[in-house]
């Protein structure tokens, strides 16, 4: 894997963004433990990766205004073109797509948290860049809704609740720069920085499937299969907290190994190094949405080796743990991603 320099790639960055008068950042997720249970009070871990996706406004006097949205993706190619008008946030294309629809309905709950939302007589320009393939599920939904909502100064965790729904932690990761321990509870969503450094860091690994997953229809299989006792929910925060308490590897890999058991065991879905990689010598975990996004890797061998594996498999996405997961101390790397495209995580 080639390493591209992060500060040359920042500063190559900022000669092509536009001028802006706002601008907004919200960090992608990894949701480490708990799984579907987060939705149900489980103490989760969860990790704020440093690529994400920034959101900047530009204003400018109008006697008719409109809304003019542009989204690019990582390679910088605009997969999303739209405008609207500032009263309803009617979409005024042709055939609004279903994305446009799904932004009118965010802009729309927006105003109603906050009435004076783009109220004054301007054009607004936005564009939105992400650090990361629309197909990885890293949060392209959540980091947009955080950015929304700081835009608008608003709730994001209202914001997502009547709009995307979900237990709310990617919206706590869009705004940390480091792992988080996030549990929802009646009151509503509980979360805190943590310190989560382990000595055997080096030998954690992050592999995507290659199959994006819709969080939106796991999350309705899921409910399918409610009520569960609240026994299970305890099992699920006492794994978390032995991940976080885990001093080896080993002790790391058992964890790891426990909690596909009781994810598998309780919602019939099947193990992932089970299915797909049986004669891997080390302890594989589905992240978020079972069956496909990323995979979480623990292992005793070495980088090489790991991406030799999966490689061969046909899976050449494979980033050690430091590559992928914001570290607060690294305050040089925090500012270079916090454009919304850090291309050196790609291959």
């Amino acid at each position: 894997m080639n390493q591209v320099n992060l500060n040359q790639l920042n500063n190559d960055l900022k000669k092509t963004c536009p001028e802006k008068d706002q601008y907004y950042f919200g960090h992608g997720k990894l949701l480490l433990t708990g799984e579907y249970f987060v939705l149900d009070g489980a103490l989760s871990l969860a990790l704020p990766t440093k690529i994400g996706q920034s959101l900047s406004v530009k204003y400018a006097q109008s006697f008719s205004p409109t809304l003019s949205w542009k989204s690019y993706d990582v390679s910088g190619n605009i997969w999303f073109d739209s405008q609207f008008e500032f009263w309803h946030f009617k979409c005024i294309d042709e055939n609004p797509s279903d994305e446009a629809l799904f932004l009118q309905k965010i802009l729309l709950q927006a105003r109603k948290q906050n009435p004076h939302f783009l109220r004054d007589a301007v054009d607004v320009k936005v564009e939105t860049r992400l650090g990361f393939p629309l197909a990885w599920g890293l949060g392209s939904s959540s980091s947009l809704i955080y950015n929304i909502a700081q835009w608008a100064y608003i709730s994001p965790f209202e914001l997502l609740f009547k709009t995307h729904g979900g237990s709310g932690y990617d919206i706590a990761c869009a705004q940390s720069d480091g792992p988080i321990a996030y549990k929802k509870i009646s009151s509503g969503p509980n979360w805190s920085p943590i310190y989560f450094n382990p000595s055997f860091k080096n030998n954690l690994y992050f592999v995507y499937l290659g199959k994006k997953q819709n969080s939106r229809d796991a999350i309705k299989d899921y409910a399918k299969k409610k009520p569960f006792e609240n026994s299970l929910i305890s099992k699920i925060t006492e794994l978390t907290q032995e991940f976080l308490n885990a001093q080896t590897l080993k002790q790391f890999q058992a964890a790891m190994t426990v909690h596909e058991n009781v994810i598998s065991d309780n919602l019939g879905l099947k193990k992932v190094k089970e299915t797909l990689f049986s004669d891997f010598p080390g302890a594989i975990k589905s992240l978020g949405a079972w069956g496909g996004d990323f995979v979480l890797v623990a292992a005793e061998n070495d980088f090489e080796f790991v991406r030799s594996y999966f490689g061969a498999k046909g899976l050449d996405t494979v980033y050690r743990y430091s590559d992928l997961i914001s570290d607060p101390l690294e305050t040089e790397s925090k500012e270079s991603v916090k454009m919304g495209f850090s291309n050196h995580l790609l291959h």
